[in-house]
């Protein structure tokens, strides 16, 4: 069997996985999906004893027809090693009686450096395999921390160039340093006065910009993406579920075949995506439980089965969900539609047009597996506090939402099915939300200096990339306006 990729919005848009990763947004405006869904025979007791590179290799190489089994254990190897502080890469630790899956041992302690430390390869082996001579250009926008991670796998890799946007306000202090610090030639940092929704608006409008990319090829340089939106970013997020599964029946937590809930902190829908394409290829998931801050326009979809984005836009301590437009829910649409790309692209279009759409009940029905609810910001600090007083146990604002959202839904179903809470980021890298959580007092001073008082309280270990982030000398400083962003873009590349 051989997967290949097609759009949501064109039946006739079919390519290899290696164009997919290649061309990271569908050039009909659409985000590719697998054909169908390769076959595995997950063998939990097998896999219980094999490393994180096994399991992403045998996870890889069934969504990745086109790459060779070399190419595969070459990307792997690669992404996969000692920039990660602990060789499990992605522990399952037991709190009390819930499961957290720590995805923060990467170079930026976020869950994005999973995905993106494997991209970049994915990407420049893509190319060689496509004979592409032309340079790569990664345009993203970011809400936190796609930003950093994508840099830190990019950074001066040849043939690639880096731009990214984060909103300008709107991300915390920590990921803003990390951003503004980066290094790299082919690195390019650019704040946005706007939310993350604008930004990532004006980037998917650059990619479908017939004249932008021709001006692109005529300099032999082409666009892609190290957004969720990229195929090549969303099925790595696959291997973390069937790994945490085979951990649990390792650790003796669970029986094989006996079901888990996952409760996942969710923005662009890509994480809980890749937990539901775990589910159908064999990983014994039971709900999907989709945990939302105060912008909680998928709460409301699953409720009603209406997508509005007419609603205001919030703040919120846990920035990387500041998100009202989730750009990965197209793919489980399409899914929900019985794989149409006609009422996919429909309903899509009313999106843009009437900035919301309403699926039919049998696509509600659908919906089933999953369970969805949000967070509010006093949620979010009692979460805090509860979990360190409980447990000993210090989270991040994310993993919070997660973990206040699994509690709701277990009090509102009495189901209590074992569950894991995806913790997406260190405590570390929002120091403000979580010492005012642990304090229950509003603090003074910068969060540089808020990690300290984590650290005395907590005794938990600061990441060396925290500790050196103060003394880093910042490197990008330009701010634009929305409208400005594909000026911005043609000046960083030389096209003006």
């Amino acid at each position: 069997m051989t997967v290949l990729y097609q759009s949501t919005r064109d039946k006739e848009n079919v390519v290899t996985a290696s164009q997919a990763i290649l061309q990271g947004l569908a050039v009909d405006g659409g985000l590719y999906v697998p054909t169908q869904l390769p076959e595995f025979q997950l063998d939990f007791q097998q896999l219980a004893n094999q490393s994180y590179q096994e399991v992403a290799t045998l996870i890889l190489q069934g969504f990745l027809a086109d790459f060779t089994a070399e190419e595969i254990q070459t990307c792997v190897a690669g992404a996969y090693d000692e920039k990660f502080t602990t060789s499990t890469i992605a522990p399952v630790v037991k709190k009390g009686k819930d499961y957290y899956l720590e995805l923060f041992h990467g170079p930026t302690f976020a869950f994005k450096d999973l995905a993106l430390s494997i991209l970049p390869y994915l990407l420049t082996t893509a190319a060689q395999k496509n004979q592409s001579d032309k340079e790569i250009v990664i345009l993203t926008a970011t809400s936190g921390d796609t930003g950093k991670a994508a840099m830190a796998g990019f950074m001066d890799v040849p043939g690639t160039q880096i731009i990214v946007f984060y909103p300008e306000n709107g991300v915390s202090k920590i990921q803003e340093k990390q951003m503004v610090t980066q290094k790299g030639d082919n690195t390019h940092v650019v704040a946005v006065k706007g939310n993350f929704d604008d930004a990532q608006t004006a980037v998917k409008a650059m990619f479908n910009n017939e004249a932008l990319k021709e001006h692109l090829a005529q300099n032999k340089m082409q666009f892609s993406s190290a957004n969720s939106m990229n195929i090549g970013r969303l099925i790595p997020q696959i291997v973390y579920y069937v790994y945490t599964y085979a951990q649990l029946v390792k650790q003796g937590e669970i029986k094989v075949g006996e079901k888990m809930n996952v409760s996942v902190p969710t923005g662009n829908f890509g994480n809980i995506l890749a937990a539901y394409y775990a589910k159908k290829i064999g990983v014994p998931i039971n709900r999907l439980i989709c945990a939302s801050n105060d912008n909680k326009v998928l709460t409301d979809f699953f409720a009603t089965g209406e997508y509005n984005k007419n609603r205001p836009f919030y703040l919120t301590t846990s920035p990387s969900m500041d998100i009202v437009v989730s750009s990965n829910l197209e793919r489980l649409i399409y899914h929900l539609t019985a794989n149409d790309p006609k009422q996919t692209k429909d309903l899509m279009t009313s999106l843009t047009t009437n900035g919301n759409y309403q699926i039919s009940d049998s696509m509600m029905a659908e919906l089933s597996e999953f369970a969805s609810d949000f967070a509010t910001e006093a949620e979010v600090e009692q979460g805090i506090l509860a979990t360190f007083t409980n447990e000993d146990y210090v989270i991040d604002p994310h993993t919070a939402v997660a973990e206040r959202v699994l509690r709701k839904y277990q009090a509102q179903t009495d189901d209590f099915t074992k569950a894991v809470i995806v913790s997406t980021a260190s405590p570390y890298k929002f120091p403000r939300t979580v010492i005012e959580g642990l304090t229950e007092q509003p603090q003074a001073g910068d969060d540089f200096a808020l990690v300290e008082e984590i650290a005395e309280k907590t005794g938990a270990t600061v990441p060396e990339a925290v500790a050196e982030l103060p003394t880093l000398p910042v490197r990008h400083t330009q701010v634009v306006r929305v409208e400005e962003m594909q000026s911005a873009v043609e000046n960083i590349l030389g096209l003006q």
